[in-house]
């Protein structure tokens, strides 16, 4: 070994090579040292709740994306479908049968059904179809050709809850098959007759599973079933008819490849209107956008819950970081180098982040069963088993948490003579934490995009939580400084005579000013998502129940023809429906804007290609419906110049503002005239709304039918019976089912979130332990010093009652500040409802606080005063 001599320095000797085996069993004992310290707990609770909510959520979404792919063929029916507005082209069936691919076709209409003869009449007298008595309601007749379904199956049953089968084919002819809720509707059974337009057919089977009905608004209603060639013969279908065509395609997929080529080269650049394609990638993607909001919902929630863990983490790691400084300057003197203590906290760090990553896993696992439990008949379809990969994001999510926010605090430890260290002097050391919590935080930030799916919403969540952060940081350094500043003055000391509790507690407040801070934002965090959750629980979920009230409309009356206005508006009104106002409705499709052709194929989203590709339902009236408002623009009101409304939606996803000319084709002729004004329109009141509005003089002349809704009670049902019997022209939806099934998903997501809810809940109380227990150490000296200094018990404990008076009311006024901001965002972005200000909020927030941090300090330092100064000091 060399040796310093007064003209030769020390040379350092040239460094063994690491012994990795050594290293590996120290950290061992140190980890098992540590667990039997409690040191690690707080660290191992945060990081499995982190993982088991990322888990949970990123099993579910695994499952469920494997569940699409496995049965996209089986929820569409083929592996190709051209669909049409208007009977498909024969030359797209040639063709798939010159590729050698199988076909068949579907025609979905809507279409009033009443109750036939009975096959086996009842004792009492029968009516007749046709009757007012008779019971008529709205079914989605679906038409199929031999051959359907050509991938999935059909399952039928000979009665309602009876062993289903397979069917063989489709319906004999002269039968039909139908749903349960049909039968009960109209009061029949299976061999009974039903009237489908001047067609009588039998009913011979129950349908128990129609993979492929997808949910469009005529789907909702009851499903009945019957034989294409049969579909002429009830004199249902005729110019303007809404029929839906479909021709299915399916066989290898090389010759499916092909087809879907010549499909596209025959109708891509607005060569066809009216027609377009759905394949494997679209299979149900009304399922499958049901499906994605909900997940991205679960998803928002588990990404909370690993912010949470992130600040818990962090806050416990700095409290370790305290606690170990002595040992790691004892390892400094006793030769140790920073290789070998960097080696050490890795090695310790790493294990706990695999071993609770994978105790998280396992807990994600049995909770994303319960998820899809809660979620019900959402998912209604027997799911394959995940893959590896949520498992390895949940362990790959463990490493980060703690070596991100964990190791940070460390680093500075290994960096540092062994002198400064045991004088408790970082220096400019420091600088390396904050550098390597940079790295975790962008980490962090590229796994929270990776465990959303999607770079927007985990760009939004992560940019939110690091502002909400820096504001909440900033806010907290600022508060503290004026109030130190205010307790100090002679004004505050001298007029106001504030004690030494106050006075002392400002003062130790701002004598640790980062710790301070770190401790209110933690606290304010953790505070802020359990009054968010309250929130949820509470204003938010019962404000997304409201969006479609109790009396929403749950019957439409459509195709009233002009001259059955006045009659049918008298008659409901003479049945005790006063509020059924009669709209107009032409058809029109969009042909131009500002001069330029509508082609579909120039819009990137499925939506806005979808939309223009379609007839619009265009209406005119002088007066804004009362659920409209006008967010851009003016109301044109009495004005008969050319002008129109659009609604905000469609203009958004289209690309049209005030100012541009939109030209229609109606009937054959066209009509132009600018946009002048923009309105919001509530949906979920299921009231008569419309994409676009005119004034009179220039629809008026056009060929239009009338159209209305209204809220019927059910005891009233025979009043649209009686309607549709005098008038059979008009058809009348019933979507109650519509609402009842909105209301189920509702009530099934929102049981999902609130179980998810419960991670984030014990992820926000260890935010509030770590947050209060981070200076534990601290106060606990000072009090020592206090009572050796000469303090009274009363004095210390008024010291630490307004210590935690003054943390606690101001992290609870940030966090009550910042969930009623966050509320209000989901309200009006997610949630789309009105979310009014809660006044309680405020002071339920800082009476919060105040009880957490002082049940929380008094927890931790109550054993202090019971103690003597002396053995205070010798602990802390």
């Amino acid at each position: 070994m060399s040796r310093a001599t007064p003209n030769r320095p020390f040379i350092a000797p040239k460094p063994a090579r690491t012994d990795w085996p050594h290293l590996v069993r120290l950290s061992l004992r140190m980890t098992a040292r540590d667990w039997r310290a409690g040191e690690l707990t707080m660290l191992l609770l945060a990081l499995v709740l982190a993982v088991a909510a990322l888990a949970s959520v990123g099993f579910l979404a695994d499952r469920l994306q494997r569940g699409l792919e496995r049965d996209a063929r089986r929820m569409i029916a083929a592996d190709f479908i051209v669909r049409a507005d208007h009977p498909v082209d024969p030359l797209f069936a040639n063709e798939a049968r010159a590729q050698g691919l199988r076909t068949a076709t579907t025609a979905i209409f809507p279409s009033m059904v009443s109750a036939g003869t009975p096959a086996s009449p009842p004792q009492t007298a029968q009516t007749q179809p046709g009757d007012p008595q008779t019971p008529t309601r709205l079914a989605a007749i679906k038409a199929v050709s031999d051959g359907y379904p050509l991938r999935g199956e059909l399952r039928i049953a000979a009665s309602p809850g009876a062993p289903d089968r397979v069917a063989q084919g489709i319906p004999p002819p002269g039968t039909a098959w139908v749903d349960d809720e049909l039968l009960g509707a109209l009061k029949l059974r299976v061999g009974d007759t039903v009237k489908v337009g001047t067609r009588t057919l039998t009913i011979g089977a129950v349908i128990t599973r129609e993979l492929d009905r997808g949910f469009s608004f005529v789907n909702f209603s009851p499903r009945l079933m019957m034989r294409a060639d049969e579909l002429p013969s009830t004199g249902l279908i005729a110019y303007g008819s809404r029929v839906t065509y479909r021709l299915l395609v399916a066989g290898a997929d090389p010759a499916v490849a092909n087809f879907a080529a010549f499909a596209h080269t025959q109708v891509d650049g607005g060569k066809m209107r009216g027609v377009a394609f759905e394949s494997l990638q679209d299979g149900q993607p009304q399922v499958r956008q049901t499906i994605d909001r909900a997940r991205h919902f679960l998803t928002l929630v588990s990404l909370l819950t690993a912010l949470l863990a992130a600040v818990a983490i962090a806050m416990a790691a700095h409290r370790y970081t305290r606690r170990h400084l002595d040992g790691c300057a004892s390892l400094r003197c006793l030769g140790a180098s920073q290789r070998t203590l960097r080696a050490l906290f890795v090695l310790e760090f790493a294990g706990l982040g695999i071993a609770g990553g994978a105790v998280g896993v396992a807990l994600g696992y049995a909770g994303h069963l319960a998820l899809l439990a809660l979620l019900g008949s959402l998912i209604d379809v027997a799911l394959p088993y995940p893959g590896p990969l949520p498992a390895v994001e949940g362990i790959a999510a463990g490493l980060v948490l703690l070596l991100g926010f964990a190791l940070p605090p460390l680093l500075p430890l290994t960096h540092v003579p062994p002198v400064r260290v045991l004088r408790r002097e970082w220096g400019d050391e420091g600088r390396t934490a904050w550098a390597a919590y940079g790295v975790g935080i962008v980490l962090f930030a590229a796994l929270l995009v990776l465990a959303a799916g999607e770079l927007k919403l985990g760009g939004i969540v992560a940019g939110g939580f690091a502002a909400g952060l820096l504001v909440f940081a900033g806010l907290a350094r600022l508060a503290l400084w004026g109030a130190a500043r205010i307790a100090r003055s002679e004004r505050f000391g001298g007029q106001v005579r504030a004690g030494i509790g106050w006075r002392y507690a400002f003062a130790s407040l701002e004598r640790r000013p980062g710790a301070s801070a770190l401790q209110i934002t933690a606290l304010g965090i953790g505070l802020m998502c359990l009054l968010l959750i309250a929130m949820t629980r509470n204003d938010l979920v019962d404000g997304w129940r409201k969006s479609t009230p109790p009396d929403a409309p749950n019957e439409f009356l459509i195709d009233i023809q002009p001259e059955q206005r006045g009659a049918v508006g008298a008659y409901l009104r003479a049945h005790g429906i006063a509020d059924a106002d009669l709209a107009p409705m032409v058809r029109g499709r969009l042909v131009s804007i500002n001069g330029k052709p509508v082609n579909p194929d120039n819009y990137k989203t499925e939506d806005a290609r979808r939309l223009v590709d379609r007839e619009f339902n265009l209406s005119y009236t002088t007066d804004l419906p009362a659920d409209n408002l006008i967010a851009a623009g003016r109301w044109y009101g009495d004005s008969a110049e050319p002008q129109l409304s659009i609604e905000q939606g469609l203009a958004k996803i289209i690309g049209v503002q005030p100012g541009d000319v939109l030209r229609f084709d109606v009937a054959g002729l066209e009509v132009e005239a600018p946009v002048t004004s923009v309105r919001k329109l509530d949906w979920g009141s299921f009231k008569v709304n419309f994409f676009v509005l005119m004034p009179p003089p220039l629809l008026r002349d056009f060929p239009a039918t009338f159209i209305t809704s209204f809220h019927l009670p059910g005891a009233q049902r025979d009043t649209v019976d009686g309607l549709v019997a005098k008038y059979p022209n008009v058809t009348a939806i019933d979507i109650a089912p519509i609402l009842a099934q909105i209301q189920r998903v509702l009530e099934q997501v929102i049981g999902a979130v609130q179980f998810l809810f419960l991670f984030t809940l014990a992820a926000g109380v260890l935010v509030l332990y770590a947050a209060l227990a981070g200076t534990r150490d601290e106060r606990m000296r000072e009090s020592a010093l206090l009572r050796a200094l000469g303090a009274s018990h009363r004095q210390v404990r008024a010291v630490q009652v307004a210590e935690f008076v003054a943390v606690g009311a101001l992290a609870g006024l940030m966090a009550a500040i910042g969930a009623q901001l966050i509320g209000w965002v989901l309200a009006t972005r997610v949630f789309d409802f009105h979310l009014a200000f809660n006044p309680w909020l405020l002071p339920a927030g800082i009476a919060g606080g105040i009880v957490c941090a002082g049940v929380g300090g008094w927890i931790s330092l109550r054993h202090v005063l019971m103690r003597p100064a002396l053995q205070s000091l010798r602990d802390a």
